[in-house]
C-alpha cells in the first residue's frame, strides 16, 4: 500500500486500540440510540462494528444514561467512548462503570476543582479524553480577538482546553476541531499539528446528508490523511451511522492505507458500450457487498480496452454486443453470454477465494 509521511504524535490507548505514535488510523462513529436503553445501543454497536468501525461514541446526557455504561460495556465487541458535556458527575460515574475514554470541554464542566476531579479520575482509570472544539460554540471572547470563526480561534479555544488538563498532569487526550467548512477545518489541523504532538481526532462537523456529506468529508479529511495528518477520524452523516464506517474505511482503502473488503472498478460509458453497463455495475456492487475480502473487480463497457486497462484487478468482465469477457489480471479467460456475465464473474471470484485459501494453509 501506499506509504504516506504521517506526523508524529504521542500514542494513547482507547481500550486496546491504539491512537497516535504510528498506529493504523482507527475509524470512530456514534450511537444515535438512547444510551439508556441497552439493547438498542447494543444491536448498534454491533453493527457499526461489523461494518469496520473500531471505537463508538455513546451521548450520555444525564445520569440514567450514565449508569447503564457498565452493561453496554459489558457486552460491546469495541472500546467505547462517553460524550459529556457540562456536569462533571457524568463524567465521573462514566469512569466508575468502566468507560474506555472521554469526549469532554474541561472549560465547561465547571470550576478548577471539577477538572481536577475528572482529571485525577481519569489518571487513575488510565482513560484518555478528547478535547473537542466545534466552529459553532467559539466563545464570543475569543470570536472577537481573531475577527470571527477562523482556524486561529478554533486552535486557540482547543488550547485553553488542553493548558486545564495539563495543569492537573493529565497528558492522556487527542484534539478535533471541527467545522463543516472544508477550507477552514483544513486550516485548523494544519495549524493544529504544526503546535502540538497531541494525537488529532479528524471530522466534518454537519457534513450534511448522504449525498453532500460524503464529498465535503471525503475532501475535507482525505486530504489531510494524504498530507499525514491525522490519527483517528469519524465521517458525521444525517443518517445509519454504519453508511459513516463503509465511507470512512473507503477513504482509507482508497488512499492505500487500508485494506477493506472489494474494490470495485468500473469505466465511465462511451459509444463502444453496447451493454447496460450501468445495471451491470449496480448488480455487481450489490453483490460485492457480502463479500468480506479484498479483492479488486473490473465491470468494462468494451472488449477493445477493458482487459487492458483493467490489468490491475484481480478478476473483472469486458462488455460486447450481446456478449462479454471473463478476465483475471488483464489474461482473457472465456466468453459468456451477457445474460450470463455477472454469474460468471462471481463464480470466478468465489475461485480466486478458495485458491487463496489453499495457498495460506
Amino acid at each position: 500500500m501506499t506509504e504516506y509521511q504521517r506526523k508524529k504524535t504521542r500514542q494513547i490507548h482507547i481500550g486496546p486500540v491504539a491512537i497516535g505514535g504510528g498506529a493504523p488510523i482507527s475509524v470512530q462513529s456514534m450511537t444515535n440510540t438512547k444510551t439508556a436503553d441497552t439493547e438498542a445501543t447494543l444491536a448498534q454497536i454491533r453493527a457499526l462494528a461489523q461494518a469496520g468501525c473500531d471505537i463508538v461514541r455513546l451521548a450520555v446526557p444525564d445520569m440514567a444514561a450514565a449508569r447503564n455504561l457498565g452493561s453496554i460495556l459489558a457486552a460491546s465487541p469495541v472500546p467505547l467512548v462517553a460524550d459529556i458535556h457540562f456536569d462533571y458527575k457524568l463524567a465521573l460515574e462514566a469512569i466508575a462503570q468502566g468507560i474506555h475514554a472521554l469526549r469532554l470541554n474541561p472549560g465547561n464542566i465547571g470550576g478548577p476543582e471539577k477538572v481536577a476531579a475528572v482529571a485525577a479520575a481519569a489518571k487513575k482509570a488510565h482513560i484518555p479524553i478528547r478535547i473537542g472544539v466545534n466552529a459553532g460554540s467559539l466563545d464570543k471572547r475569543l470570536l472577537k480577538k481573531y475577527g470571527g470563526v477562523t482556524a486561529e480561534a478554533l486552535v486557540a479555544s482547543a488550547l485553553e482546553h488542553v493548558r486545564l488538563l495539563e495543569q492537573e498532569g493529565f497528558y492522556d487526550m487527542k484534539i478535533s476541531l471541527k467545522a463543516h467548512d472544508v477550507p477552514l477545518t483544513l486550516a485548523a489541523y494544519r495549524l493544529m499539528s504544526e503546535t502540538v504532538d497531541y494525537p488529532l481526532h479528524l471530522g466534518i462537523t454537519e457534513a450534511g446528508t448522504v449525498n453532500t456529506g460524503i464529498i465535503k468529508s471525503a475532501v475535507g479529511i482525505g486530504a489531510l490523511l494524504a498530507e499525514g495528518i491525522g490519527d483517528t477520524f469519524r465521517i458525521s452523516l444525517t443518517g445509519d451511522p454504519v453508511v459513516e464506517v463503509r465511507v470512512a474505511n473507503e477513504i482509507l482503502k482508497s488512499l492505500g492505507l487500508k485494506e477493506y473488503g472489494p474494490t470495485l472498478v468500473a469505466c465511465p460509458t462511451c459509444g463502444r458500450t453496447s451493454i447496460d453497463l450501468p445495471a451491470i455495475a449496480a448488480q455487481v456492487e450489490e453483490k460485492l457487498k457480502d463479500i468480506e475480502e479484498p479483492i479488486e473487480v473490473a465491470v468494462m463497457g468494451c472488449v477493445v480496452n477493458g482487459p487492458g486497462e483493467a490489468r490491475g484487478a484481480d478478476v473483472g468482465i469486458a462488455g460486447g454486443n450481446g456478449e462479454g469477457l471473463i478476465f483475471r489480471k488483464g489474461e482473457i479467460v472465456r466468453k459468456v453470454p451477457e445474460a450470463d456475465l455477472v454469474n460468471e464473474l462471481f463464480q470466478e471470484i468465489d475461485q480466486i477465494l478458495e485458491e487463496r485459501k489453499h495457498a495460506s494453509k
